[in-house]
């Protein structure tokens, strides 16, 4: 489903004023992934980017083109796992956390 322009700029707005609200969109993205969600993992990290850092500067930090980066984003899209960790790494980086994983 498209997301209409009002509640993009919403969460972008949100996103700028509030680092736990920026966080948990990260981390929910990496948890859909970790539970085999990849579309689901992939629409919420393209969210994600589009709502802080941008794919222009995201692709500066990767050294990869925005609309590469868009396609490995994109519901038919199909990041290698370098890629992805790459991507997952700088967002990381940028933020300022370090996301682990822990057994239940």
């Amino acid at each position: 489903m498209a997301l209409t322009k009002g509640f993009k700029e919403t969460v972008q707005a949100r996103a700028k004023r509030d680092p736990e609200f920026r966080r948990g969109l990260l981390t929910e993205a990496l948890d859909c992934f970790l539970s085999g969600e990849l579309d689901e993992g992939k629409l919420l990290l393209r969210d994600y980017i589009n709502a802080t850092v941008g794919f222009e500067e995201l692709g500066r930090m990767t050294d990869k083109t925005p609309k590469s980066l868009m396609r490995m984003l994109s519901v038919g899209g199909n990041p290698r796992a370098d890629n992805l960790f790459a991507i997952i790494g700088c967002l990381q980086a940028k933020e300022g956390v370090h996301l682990s994983v822990m057994a239940e």
